[in-house]
């Protein structure tokens, strides 16, 4: 009797390493080199092959003018919707952007909630997260020297004042892991509470499928929602102006405007 709590402990701590392992489906060899694709790999091509035919099925035969579909007006809502939010956040320099970012959203959120269909969410593993951090932050970088030019940019971490460059270059690095880490242990601590929820024979009637339509659908779409609305924040962030002039020269326009400002009042005192 004493024995049952421990070996349910060892079988539970079986199943979360088993579930959170990300196993190598198939790979070859180059020369001494192996390359392999893991799970998640695999899963990912799934989803974006899965995207990418729906979006054409969906796509075929729209209408300008007549008679429109349902099929057509419902994906313009949706568009609209989404390109509204988007542009609320963005502003026009960055607004191209905003197709990439519901892309993007899309394939969080079903990488998210495949969980349903039987197969490991890709965002279980921190290499996929870790990559959509880095593009993401690759192209915020690249926008913002883009915008502003090398030099400019540069100039950019010595504000407000000098002293703070280096936390403003390490926020640069600080950003993608945020973002990586974020959404991979929000996905892992979902996957650990489920797991935990069914090993408690009280709870295995009704509450499981409650909590995986949280976790699976309202969670999952939640964390591609705040993906995507940081991403697109510092995307924003990043083609913001920003006064670069030296504080003398500062001065001295605000001196001569002042001058101008006391001149312009005693010609009119004079004329009065």
């Amino acid at each position: 009797m004493m024995l049952t709590p421990l070996t349910a402990g060892v079988n539970l701590q079986e199943e979360l390493q088993e579930q959170l392992n990300i196993e190598e489906i198939f790979g070859f060899d180059i020369g001494s080199f192996h390359i392999g694709f893991d799970e998640s790999t695999v899963v990912s091509w799934i989803i974006i092959l899965g995207m990418t035919v729906l979006a054409f099925i969906l796509t075929r035969n729209l209408k300008i003018e007549g008679n429109i579909s349902k099929r057509q007006i419902l994906l313009e809502f949706a568009y609209e919707k989404a390109n509204e939010f988007f542009k609320t956040i963005l502003g026009p320099k960055v607004e191209k952007y905003i197709e990439w970012l519901m892309s993007l959203a899309i394939f969080i959120g079903v990488s998210n909630m495949i969980g349903l269909f039987g197969m490991k969410p890709p965002t279980k593993s921190m290499q996929v997260t870790a990559a959509m951090a880095l593009t993401s932050i690759v192209l915020v970088e690249y926008t913002a020297f883009k915008n502003y030019g090398v030099k400019k940019r540069l100039k950019k971490f010595t504000k407000p004042v000098a002293i703070v460059a280096p936390i403003n270059v390490l926020e640069v690095f600080t950003k993608p892991l945020s973002l990586c880490m974020r959404l991979f242990g929000n996905i892992i601590a979902a996957f650990t509470i489920m797991e935990l929820v069914k090993a408690v024979p009280l709870l295995k009637i009704g509450v499981p499928a409650v909590l995986s339509l949280y976790f699976d659908l309202f969670d999952g779409l939640l964390q591609a929602y705040i993906f995507c609305f940081l991403t697109a924040i510092y995307l924003e962030e990043s083609v913001e102006e920003f006064d670069d002039k030296p504080k003398k020269k500062r001065r001295r326009k605000r001196k001569s405007e002042n001058e101008n400002d006391n001149n312009e009042i005693t010609t009119q005192a004079e004329i009065a």
